[in-house]
């Protein structure tokens, strides 16, 4: 059972997430929180697996929570950034915080489930139209890296590093296996042995990763 802690300030749309949810055979939301400091207590208190994130809130924003949630390094819990606003800032932000998922709040019923077992099993999460607002602000920047997690990539070998910049530009295992002439199996292998190398928690900081460490260039991909 995937256990969800719920963090919005609107009670409305915590009782819709909820409904939602809880009509999953697998889900069960076990908290809710209205402001950031709220749902830091309560990620501490109940230890949900998953933890749903508004940006906006009263009591410390969404992006400041979610830092110290991950901070405090809960065995296996994993935020999805959830907002109505795609701004740049919280694109990046929301992923160097340590987030898996960032979805836009007008996402069908059915991305979202999708998403909060996405990220449950360790994988990343990102709207379309949020994956192509962070790789335009990434390839933007193309400034080294100064977040905290390893960026060694020559720990990697030369197919993983392949894999790894492919990661970067937002493709899916079965996309990497097609233009590698590989199974989406052994694709996923290199992905995780990547992030294992390099200290990572998913394909979100991976692909921050890829364009930070230079293995992704803007128009290398054709």
């Amino acid at each position: 059972m995937i256990r969800i802690l719920i963090a919005d300030d609107q009670a409305l749309l915590r009782a819709g997430f909820r409904a939602l949810l809880d009509a999953e055979p697998d889900m069960e939301v076990v908290g809710e929180a209205g402001t950031g400091a709220e749902a830091v207590a309560e990620a501490a208190r109940l230890v949900p697996d998953v933890v749903l994130m508004d940006i906006r809130m009263p009591g410390g924003d969404g992006l400041e929570a979610t830092r110290t949630i991950l901070a405090s390094r809960p065995e296996g819990v994993r935020v999805i950034i959830l907002t109505t606003f795609e701004l740049d800032e919280y694109v990046t932000g929301a992923i160097r915080a340590g987030a898996s998922g960032f979805l836009v709040k007008d996402t069908e019923p059915d991305e979202l489930v999708r998403a909060v077992r996405s990220v449950h099993e360790g994988d990343a999460m990102l709207s379309p139209s949020v994956t192509r607002r962070l790789l335009e602000r990434l390839a933007a920047e193309q400034r080294p890296s100064h977040a905290s997690q390893p960026t060694d990539v020559g720990l990697l070998t030369e197919r993983e590093r392949e894999v790894v910049a492919l990661v970067g530009h937002g493709l899916n295992n079965a996309e990497i296996a097609e233009r590698l002439f590989i199974t989406p199996l052994t694709a996923k292998t290199h992905v995780s042995r990547a992030m294992t190398k390099l200290g990572l928690r998913d394909r979100a900081q991976l692909v921050v990763l890829a364009y930070e460490s230079g293995l992704v260039r803007p128009g290398w991909l054709g």
